[in-house]
């Protein structure tokens, strides 16, 4: 399994009339997190892109516990507990506050596409070769 974590600080703008997270907010917190963590392990999204894969999202599951409100330091954990295989990804995440409250858990489906093809394509190799480590064989 792999584990990491980000940081994100609530700003104003991302909070509704009741002072809390809007919704829709937490896809962005999301993707914050698998973008800073694959930057982490050195697989950086442009260049994957820049070689004709992109990974768009197939499914979002989002799940409200708690709210998140103005100004919170925000821990979202990001969780890779599946090795990815075939085309798809599985990511999970768990949002806490400052206290380590579990405020919202959620998970997005990602899938490889050829970008010239449009269609779904292998895992690619730098993406096995940072994760594979973290998964018994």
């Amino acid at each position: 399994m792999f584990e990491s974590e980000v940081q994100i600080r609530v700003r104003y703008a991302e909070t509704d009339q009741m002072g809390y997270v809007y919704y829709g907010n937490y896809a962005a917190y999301y993707e914050v997190a698998r973008t800073e963590v694959f930057r982490r392990l050195g697989i950086h999204y442009k260049e994957m892109e820049a070689t004709g894969t992109m990974m768009p999202v197939l499914e979002l599951k989002c799940k409200y516990l708690r709210p998140a409100k103005y100004d919170d330091l925000l821990t979202i954990k990001l969780l890779l507990k599946q090795k990815p295989k075939g085309s798809r990804i599985l990511f999970e995440y768990e949002v806490y506050n400052e206290e380590q409250t579990l405020l919202n858990i959620g998970e997005t489906t990602m899938v490889f596409v050829d970008m010239n093809s449009g269609r779904p394509t292998a895992v690619p190799d730098l993406i096995h070769e940072k994760l594979d480590a973290y998964f018994s064989a």
